[in-house]
């Protein structure tokens, strides 16, 4: 099977950081329940000292989580760890994550400090979370913009400070997928004690390229990707949970493989879009609403007579109800036939030529033709022609 990819799931932490999109803490534990049974291996149940309310679902979500790790996010600061110790102390696997700003827009403008004190800061970070707990991930924000070997010099020294998880994020969706592939890469190559740890891919989307650098980085060594449900996110989203388990899925020249249970995708991809309020986009690749749908009388016949023609998945296998062939203008003969043998209607090849003239006729109008609106244009074909 090769290589695990492992699924670190940040829905409950990067994703409720949308505008609109927060949580109550019942919500918040259904949804955690839902991507522990999807087969994630780590859940970000939140930012502990973000906020009371959060403390407490990181807890509640701790103490009910059977399966994953879960952990909790923190800056590199003692009192950030000490509260996140305490909310995943319930945890059959507990994770604390915690890290720093490694690019020069971080550290002189953000920070306002130097190099030297980021590195002693994220060495001093990791150790004191060591002291709680044996899993703990150090984050270099915005290592995408990150000088490569002053980001090496950083992974080094945390992984020899105790660091299990090293997470290289592309902060600002910055990347292109080679550069980000190539940086994966070169921390493989430079660092003392990388292959002893995994290797995170943490991509945002402000380019539309997360998915295509957290695959670059898989391919370069990365072993654990950082992603969300639909893809949401801060600003223009995270890399699509969805996306990346269906991409390593289908492409079995890769070799690698995850343990999410892909059946279940459709659903807890429902599941999010109804509890945080946030409307999947039709054409989202795998969960949008017309991902399997077919409109052009091309792709249509292609489909008919063969579905792999036009599908490189089965909907069966992200649990989606199945294939639709939708009617339009744009439809043709053989998907007009085959959606009114679906309603229970044969017509000889005239009477098909005859009723798609009328059928283009009320394409025109009305755009999609349903159903109803077929029953109805066969009825009256029907009747008009026993008349005649």
């Amino acid at each position: 099977m090769g290589q695990k990819v492992k699924i670190f799931d940040t829905t409950l932490r990067d994703g409720e950081q949308v505008p609109g999109c927060q949580l109550n803490k019942d919500d918040k534990l259904n949804v955690a329940a839902a991507l522990d049974k999807l087969g994630v291996d780590i859940i970000e149940a939140g930012f502990p000292i973000s906020s009371p309310a959060d403390f407490d679902s990181v807890k509640s979500i701790a103490q009910q989580t059977e399966n994953a790790s879960v952990c909790g996010l923190t800056r590199a600061i003692e009192k950030d760890i000490d509260v996140a110790a305490e909310a995943i102390k319930p945890a059959k696997r507990p994770r604390i994550h915690t890290g720093i700003g490694t690019s020069d827009l971080h550290v002189f403008s953000k920070l306002r400090t130097t190099k030297e004190d980021v590195l002693e800061r994220g060495v001093a970070a990791v150790k004191y979370a060591k002291k709680y707990v044996e899993d703990v991930e150090f984050y270099a924000e915005d290592a995408g913009r990150t000088d490569n070997e002053f980001l090496a010099r950083v992974v080094e020294a945390v992984i020899k400070a105790g660091a299990t998880v090293i997470n290289i994020p592309d902060t600002t969706g910055y990347c292109l997928p080679n550069q980000f592939g190539a940086k994966i890469k070169y921390l493989k190559e430079n660092v003392t004690g990388i292959d002893k740890v995994d290797i995170a891919a943490h991509c945002h989307n402000d380019l539309g390229l997360a998915t295509a650098n957290a695959i670059s980085a898989v391919q370069n060594g990365a072993t654990q990707v950082e992603c969300t449900i639909n893809g949401i996110g801060e600003r223009a989203g995270n890399t699509s949970l969805e996306e990346v388990v269906m991409i390593i899925k289908q492409h079995e020249d890769m070799p690698f493989y995850t343990g999410v249970d892909t059946t279940m995708l459709t659903a807890v991809s429902h599941l999010v879009e109804d509890k945080m309020n946030m409307p999947v986009q039709a054409n989202k690749a795998i969960v949008g609403a017309n991902a399997f749908a077919h409109s052009s009388g091309i792709h249509q016949d292609g489909m008919l007579k063969n579905r792999q023609n036009y599908e490189i998945i089965d909907p069966a296998l992200v649990g989606a109800s199945g294939s639709s062939i939708v009617l339009t203008a744009r439809s043709g003969r053989h998907a007009l036939n085959y959606r009114i043998e679906k309603i229970g209607i044969k017509l000889n090849k005239q009477q098909l030529d005859e009723v798609y003239e009328q059928f283009l006729l009320m394409a025109d109008e009305i755009s999609l033709v349903g159903d109803d609106e077929l029953k109805k244009l066969v009825a009256d074909y029907v009747v008009t022609n026993i008349n005649s």
